[in-house]
């Protein structure tokens, strides 16, 4: 039977990948990496079945990796984000963005 590449390996791959940097984005990370993480377990489901039939399980088996960092990035952003509206408030943390564009920003 001849060997075929996994249907949605690269999409893994390339979701993971833009999790990371999205990271900060309010949720985008998050969003892109749990998609990233459905579609690698559909594959991995169909990689386990028959490993002979496929390819590419290494590009999958990265997406995954990068994913599951993406998303705890993610996470850890949002949580941090809740804190900060929680201890501070919009107003507190404007104010912090002014002081840093002050001393930082020129």
């Amino acid at each position: 039977m001849e060997t075929q590449k996994l249907p949605n390996a690269n999409a893994v791959l390339i979701l993971g990948i833009l999790s990371i940097p999205t990271c900060c984005c309010y949720g985008l990370g998050l969003i892109l990496g749990i998609v990233a993480l459905v579609l690698a377990k559909k594959d991995m489901a169909a990689y386990r079945a028959q490993p002979s039939l496929y390819t590419n399980y290494s590009n999958l088996n990265t997406g995954r990796i990068l994913a599951i960092i993406g998303v705890a990035l993610s996470a850890i952003y949002l949580v941090m984000v809740i804190y900060m509206l929680a201890t501070v408030g919009m107003d507190g943390m404007q104010e912090m963005q002014n002081e840093w564009m002050r001393q930082y920003g020129g």
